[in-house]
């Protein structure tokens, strides 16, 4: 049972029991059953016919581009240029003045967007880093987003039913990202069989002196991940396959007995999408590899095979 205030989503593996806990609830408390589930906190749930579900914000991304006043901007193809650094603020932007408030109105929703739109959390999470003094130039940041998210409003998050319990990660930094304090971005994409279940695209919080360094502690935090999650899977009555499978790009391999990290090129490395800006090519490939697929026609654009 998941509980976010007033709102309560029931599931499980017998639709009788189901059936029953709703009953119950209903003869104790005063509330309103909505059948199936279909819509969630903004979220849109669209069963497939092989038993797929498509989630998606499209109505909340349409509802965030009016907020902005944005429905008949030019779309773009990426939601960051790879010519923007982190600290760039020479990016010209039409706006004389910027209002704080709506600025992290819009970052904010932007976050929650992420729920769905993995593909935006480096970018969201670049404009982050500005919400106690935002300037125009970080304004024309979080108009990119938004001109990003008009071309894919059609994208969802698939998640697909099947028996695999395999767990893979994928760890990737980008060392000294931010010329302002030297400090690294690092990401990671946590997998149960081929569907995404975590991911993060965070600035790390102290200044790495090597590549491998920033690279280490990216690799740190997704184990850290994964180690919260096995258990938690332990609890839901399933455990993985076998050992959990860590990759990263760096040729020195760790040994662990409970985990195996494995080497990935770069061209292959999907936390890559979460660390820095990509070109169209690059951040297209590996958008697909997060699971995002067009609501109509239904098309998955990819896998992480």
């Amino acid at each position: 049972m998941l509980v976010y205030v007033d709102d309560i989503l029931v599931t499980g593996n017998r639709l009788s029991d189901v059936n029953s806990f709703i009953s119950t609830l209903c003869s104790r408390f005063v509330n309103r059953d909505l059948g199936e589930f279909n819509f969630f906190l903004g979220i849109e749930a669209v069963k497939q016919s092989d038993g797929s579900l498509l989630l998606s914000q499209k109505q909340y991304m349409l509802d965030l581009l009016k907020k902005a006043n944005m429905l008949n901007y030019k779309p773009v193809s990426t939601p960051m240029s790879t010519s923007t650094s982190p600290d760039d603020t020479s990016i010209g932007d039409s706006f004389a003045s910027v209002d704080p408030t709506l600025y992290r109105q819009l970052v904010g929703s932007l976050q929650y967007l992420t729920l769905t739109r993995l593909d935006l959390s480096y970018a969201v999470n670049r404009v982050c880093q500005h919400m106690h003094a935002p300037t125009a130039e970080h304004f024309g940041l979080v108009k990119r987003i938004l001109r990003y998210v008009k071309s894919t409003i059609a994208l969802g998050l698939i998640i697909t039913p099947s028996r695999d319990f395999t767990i893979q990660a994928f760890s990737d930094a980008d060392w000294a990202g931010f010329s302002s304090d030297r400090r690294s971005t690092g990401g990671y994409a946590v997998y149960l069989g081929s569907n995404i279940v975590s991911r993060q695209s965070k600035k790390q919080r102290t200044v790495t002196r090597s590549s491998t360094e920033s690279e280490y502690k990216a690799l740190a935090n997704c184990s850290a991940e994964i180690s919260w999650l096995v258990p938690l899977f332990g609890e839901l009555h399933f455990s993985p396959s076998k050992s959990p499978i860590l990759w990263c790009n760096n040729l020195e391999k760790v040994a662990h007995k409970e985990l195996q990290v494995q080497f990935i090129s770069t061209k292959d490395q999907i936390a890559d999408i979460l660390t820095k800006p990509l070109r169209t090519t690059r951040f297209v490939f590996f958008r697909s590899k997060l699971r995002l697929c067009s609501r109509k026609p239904f098309a998955c654009e990819g896998s992480i095979g």
